[in-house]
């Protein structure tokens, strides 16, 4: 979603880094470019202009401009104002009470069924008991949806006789998960095509019936600044806690998520970030922040590589790369295993400094390459794989021909494999003779 604001804000500061000493008029020449890239964005004018503001003040002082990496603390500066930006309200994510009751509203096509989902799975890694709630009187196919994902989660779902009142449905939920010894209750309510009275009364008596702990806004970041319009609406009929941005993975410009919790005071808690029920992230507004700017973010990086990789798979190729002998074997299991953390470019733009290469490598794999890479490995047999030594020129034409792909695709994969090897018998050397504090002092 933010790609090309992170290209357009990753440009502008590396022309400030590169320079050392920056005049005041470098700053002005920068901000204009970041105001430029803000509002292309599709952020809030009145954001726009507040931010901009605060950054050229804080850069333009005596102890900044005479620095000698003034570059590098403008960039700083930033980063903070674009991570305080985002950090609006309380974004912990509360569960008081017996059962802890979470209420989700929005626009119809929001993706707050989905979102019901996803929280489920998030409250079920803390190890509660959840129950999702068909609180959509009005839409079967919503409650057919919820108990699809309800099944695929293992999580019950309650869904009351035809012609219950939604109110009713709440309260007869709360009934069902004490019974069931279920301790979150989630309720999926009721959307609408646009905004109503009588949609904003019914989401505000259910609030007053079962007094959720959380009531969570979910709003399509794609929308853009109707989606701010829609934050405010419903923030002045319903007692909100905090919102849910859902397809945050999608191509839209990006400029609601920046500028939804200062608009409305409203907290993100979470991001989707895809399809699948996993696909949901405690909101981070420095990790996002760091994302826009290209600086990577390890530490989602990492939460989500210890939710895709099996600990004792990871030691093993730990070990194997210290000691060089990876194989293709080890590649295509690593593969594997790296399509579980998200779409590849999402993962590469957490990388620090990688950010410019995210476009780049989902394009790749948009393209099918990766998958070609699978079926060429697939279409080996285990010793080739372990020892592409072996692979002379007929049986480079079978695995071709296996795999569905050229004898090029094949030969510049065992290349590409090759080349890879070396580089890590290189490591794996500088390791054995002093590891990163040897490569340290000899620098």
């Amino acid at each position: 979603m933010f790609d090309a604001l992170s290209e357009r804000l990753h440009a502008t500061l590396a022309n400030l880094t590169g320079r050392g000493r920056v005049t005041e008029a470098d700053v002005d020449t920068a901000m204009r470019e970041v105001r430029l890239a803000l509002l292309e964005a599709d952020v809030n004018f009145k954001v726009v202009k507040d931010f901009v503001a605060r950054v050229r003040e804080r850069a333009i002082g005596a102890d900044i401009l005479e620095s000698l990496t003034a570059g590098q603390q403008v960039v700083s500066i930033v980063n903070e104002e674009l991570t305080s930006l985002l950090s609006a309200g309380d974004r912990t994510f509360h569960l008081q009470g017996t059962p802890a009751v979470v209420m989700l509203a929005g626009l119809q096509g929001s993706g707050k069924t989905t979102s019901a989902a996803k929280l489920a799975s998030h409250v079920i890694k803390q190890g509660r008991r959840p129950m999702l709630v068909a609180a959509d009187p009005y839409r079967p196919a919503a409650a057919d949806q919820l108990e699809t994902l309800g099944r695929q989660l293992d999580v019950p779902v309650y869904r009351a006789a035809a012609g219950t009142s939604v109110v009713d449905i709440a309260r007869g939920s709360l009934d069902a998960a004490r019974r069931q010894s279920r301790d979150v209750v989630i309720l999926d309510t009721a959307g609408r095509l646009s905004l109503d009275k009588a949609l904003m009364r019914e989401i505000a008596d259910v609030a007053a019936a079962v007094t959720p702990v959380e009531s969570l806004l979910v709003v399509d970041a794609m929308t853009g600044q109707e989606a701010v319009s829609v934050a405010q609406a419903f923030a002045a009929s319903v007692p909100l806690t905090g919102l849910v941005l859902t397809k945050i993975d999608g191509d839209a410009r990006g400029g609601a998520a920046l500028s939804i919790s200062a608009v409305t005071g409203l907290p993100v808690k979470f991001l989707g970030t895809g399809e699948k029920t996993d696909a949901l992230e405690p909101f981070h507004p420095d990790r996002l922040a760091g994302r826009i700017l290209g600086m990577g973010d390890v530490l989602t990086l990492v939460e989500r590589a210890q939710d895709a990789f099996d600990e004792k798979q990871a030691a093993k190729m730990e070990e194997k790369l210290a000691k060089a002998s990876f194989t293709l074997e080890d590649m295509l299991e690593s593969m594997q295993q790296m399509q579980k953390m998200g779409p590849i470019g999402q993962v590469v733009s957490m990388i620090p400094g990688m950010g410019s290469m995210a476009k780049d490598a989902q394009a790749a794999v948009d393209r099918g390459e990766l998958a070609r890479t699978e079926a060429i490995i697939r279409a080996m047999t285990p010793r080739e794989r372990r020892d592409p030594a072996v692979l002379n020129g007929s049986r480079r034409r079978r695995i071709a021909a296996g795999s569905g792909t050229s004898l090029t695709d094949v030969n510049r994969l065992v290349k590409q494999f090759g080349e890879m090897q070396k580089m890590m018998k290189q490591l794996s050397g500088m390791s054995r003779r002093g590891g990163a504090a040897g490569l340290l002092g000899r620098r």
